[in-house]
């Protein structure tokens, strides 16, 4: 269910070195994402795995993040079969979509952000994958 937990950090160079020695393995590579303003890079395969976003300008959302509260966990992301009913599920469950809505994510799968404001204190980032779940 978890795809991935994010982690906003200033530094990718320097995060990917100390979560590289960490966890005994390199990244799987790197991806930037123009449109969410981001350098992303993942550990792991699978469900389970962590994301490390560094932000492309000071206009990113991750740039405002990380001047708000610094380095640390940004969001967590669950896989969702179907996009469109898993946002239509959690708008009728009181939960607020961050616009827009429906965008293109790392790896180009379809994602959707919820606002922690509407979910317990939590950025929930729903993602479709591209192969369809």
């Amino acid at each position: 269910m978890i795809d991935h937990v994010g982690i906003a950090v200033n530094s990718l160079p320097e995060a990917v070195r100390q979560w590289s020695a960490i966890l005994g393995q390199p990244p799987s590579g790197e991806e930037t994402v123009p449109s969410e303003g981001i350098r992303a890079t993942f550990f792991g395969e699978g469900s389970g795995r962590i994301e490390l976003l560094a932000p492309l300008n000071p206009e990113s959302p991750i740039a405002r993040f990380l001047d708000r509260r610094g380095p640390g966990i940004h969001h967590v992301c669950v896989c969702v079969d179907d996009l469109e009913d898993a946002l239509a599920g959690a708008e009728a469950a009181g939960a607020e979509a961050i616009a827009p809505r429906i965008r293109r994510g790392a790896g180009g799968a379809r994602i959707a952000f919820l606002h922690p404001r509407s979910l317990n204190g939590v950025l929930l980032e729903l993602r479709e994958d591209p192969e369809g779940g």
